[in-house]
């Protein structure tokens, strides 16, 4: 039997469809400073919320689109467990369903893997307000396409999630962190020497002539992990990541312009004006910048480096947040566009302009 919710919701989507009307899908509303600006009439996601089903002891948890972040973290912990990714929360607001549909993952990321590795299944709406399902409870299960990771990072722009199964992880039993004074080039060296060792590492961080590592796992590991990379202990870590996690550290928070840069890890320091955070070991360069930047420049050298350049945050009208996309890629996009959103009504624009 259909939720009365959801039920609602197709009609909504039908309604919208035959009248190409736009929509715009949103949660707790903590990222609407991300992408571009969409368009349409807001389609509140939160009214659709709840844990449906969790066993610890297959490290599973299905839960609905509206569910606020902060439960499904709560419930997980009680049981000793936590969301691999580390999802940045942006406010008291986030839902479940706007960090899986955002993509975005925190320091963790780099040393546990992103949203999309651990989506297992979804349940959604389309925009002809099709009820659809996808992967499942356990991993390797998709034959074909796999839909389930391709809605992780859409932006609504596929298709409206009502459910996700997501993969979990045992909290560490012991958590340290060291700090470190560093140059730049310094720590991007030393994170990368780090990344062939094994060591407990679950975050790496340079800013402000400072680098950070956390190393999480069974305690004998940290210690001893912890005596060989020296530092100093760091005794509010656990505050530290957080703030770099929600942007909450002033040198992220400050800029007139919030650049995310995703480059090989081995990239060289990036000499540009203003504040640079790096992260995951080196992989990761948040450019905060005083005055407007150069975005032709910005993405060509991240292009040089084997990666991307997105607009994260601005204080002028946005535009132009993502990379332009490559012919072939383009092409992918508007055929999974025209595939799951004929009429073109689900957040259009929110990735880029014309999609």
């Amino acid at each position: 039997m259909t939720d009365p919710t959801v039920a609602q919701w197709q009609e909504r989507v039908r309604d919208a469809a035959a009248r190409k009307s736009a929509l715009r899908i949103r949660g707790g509303g903590t990222k609407d400073f991300y992408g571009e600006t969409p368009t349409g009439d807001g389609l509140d996601t939160r009214a659709y919320s709840g844990v449906i089903d969790y066993d610890p002891t297959e490290l599973v948890i299905t839960a609905r689109c509206g569910t606020p972040l902060t439960e499904v973290e709560s419930v997980m912990a009680s049981r000793g467990q936590m969301l691999a990714f580390e999802p940045p929360h942006f406010g008291p607001g986030a839902t479940l369903g706007g960090a899986v549909a955002a993509g975005l993952s925190g320091p963790r990321r780099a040393y546990a893997g992103a949203v999309r590795d651990v989506v297992l299944g979804v349940r959604m709406l389309d925009g002809q307000g099709t009820d659809l399902t996808f992967g499942g409870r356990v991993m390797k299960n998709v034959a074909g396409f796999d839909v389930s990771r391709a809605m992780t990072g859409a932006m609504g722009t596929l298709g409206i999630l009502l459910d996700v199964s997501l993969k979990c992880l045992p909290l560490p039993r012991t958590t340290l962190t060291l700090v470190s004074q560093a140059r730049a080039s310094e720590a991007i060296m030393r994170m990368n020497q780090w990344g062939g060792k094994p060591y407990p590492i679950s975050a790496t961080c340079h800013s402000e002539g400072r680098l950070y590592v956390r190393l999480s796992g069974a305690e004998p590991a940290v210690a001893t992990a912890a005596r060989t990379l020296g530092g100093d202990r760091m005794a509010e870590g656990e505050a530290f990541w957080q703030a770099l996690r929600e942007h909450t550290l002033p040198v992220l928070g400050n800029a007139r312009e919030l650049w995310r840069l995703s480059v090989r890890s081995t990239a060289p320091h990036l000499d540009f004006p203003g504040d640079q955070v790096i992260e995951w070991g080196g992989a990761l360069r948040w450019l905060a910048l005083p005055t407007r930047g150069d975005a032709a420049r910005l993405r060509s050298i991240a292009s040089e480096h084997g990666g991307h350049a997105t607009l994260f945050r601005t204080s002028d009208p946005r535009t132009g947040v993502f990379t332009p996309l490559p012919a072939v890629l383009e092409t992918i996009h508007r055929r999974l566009k025209s595939t799951f959103d004929p009429a073109g009504i689900l957040n259009p624009g929110r990735l880029y302009p014309d999609l």
